[in-house]
C-alpha cells in the first residue's frame, strides 16, 4: 500500500476515530475494527473486509461536530464516506458504504424484528435517514448489484458495538487495502 494513503487512514481513524460512537460505551475506532473482525470472522471477501473497517469515515470527514443526530441532523455519512472511499478504492469497497445506511432502511422494511435489534442511536439516526423503506425502494434497493454486500455490510454495523471485544489493530486490516485499490 502506498504510505501517503496509509498515513491518512491512520490519521482519520487512530487520529480522530478516538470519539465515542454515537450513544453506545465505544469510540469509533473500536466500531470499524468490531466491524472488520465480524466481517473477516464471517469470510467475507477483502473488498467488504475494507468497507466494514471503513463504512464510518463520513462522520469523521464532515465537519457538523459530534453526534448531529442528537440535534436533528442527517450528516448523510453515507454518501460522504463513499464519495470519500470512491476517490481511492473502487465500487467494490464504495458502495456497499453508500448503501449501509439503505440496508439498515431496507431490514427494517423486510424483517419483522430487525427494528427491534437497533441499538438506541440506530433508531434516532433511522427516523432521518426515511425510516423503513416503501415496496418500491425495496425492490429498487434489491435490483443493486451490491446490495447483498450491502446487506452483510449493515449486520456486521450493527453487531459492533461491544465495550469488551477484542480485536486486531487497524494496520491488521490494512492489508486489504492492496487488492481493493
Amino acid at each position: 500500500m502506498s504510505d501517503p494513503l496509509r498515513q491518512e487512514l491512520l490519521d482519520i481513524f487512530v487520529g480522530r476515530a478516538t470519539r465515542r460512537y454515537g450513544l453506545s460505551e465505544i469510540n469509533q475506532l473500536q466500531h470499524a475494527l468490531q466491524s472488520a473482525a465480524l466481517a473477516e470472522a464471517d469470510n467475507a471477501p477483502p473488498a467488504t473486509v475494507l468497507a466494514s473497517l471503513l463504512h464510518d469515515v463520513g462522520h469523521m470527514v464532515h465537519d457538523l461536530g459530534e453526534d448531529p443526530a442528537s440535534r436533528g441532523v442527517d450528516d448523510r455519512h453515507e454518501a460522504l464516506g463513499a464519495a470519500w472511499l470512491a476517490e481511492r478504492f473502487g465500487p467494490e469497497v464504495s458502495e456497499p458504504v453508500r448503501l449501509h445506511v439503505a440496508a439498515k432502511r431496507f431490514l427494517c422494511a423486510t424483517e419483522a424484528d430487525y427494528s427491534s435489534r437497533l441499538s438506541p442511536d440506530s433508531v434516532r439516526s433511522l427516523a432521518l435517514q426515511g425510516g423503513p423503506m416503501s415496496p418500491e425502494e425495496v425492490a429498487e434497493f434489491k435490483a443493486g448489484p451490491l446490495c447483498a454486500e450491502a446487506v452483510r455490510l449493515r449486520r456486521y454495523d450493527e453487531a459492533a458495538k461491544d465495550p469488551y471485544a477484542k480485536t486486531q489493530d487497524f494496520d491488521y486490516f490494512l492489508r486489504h487495502v492492496a487488492a481493493c485499490r
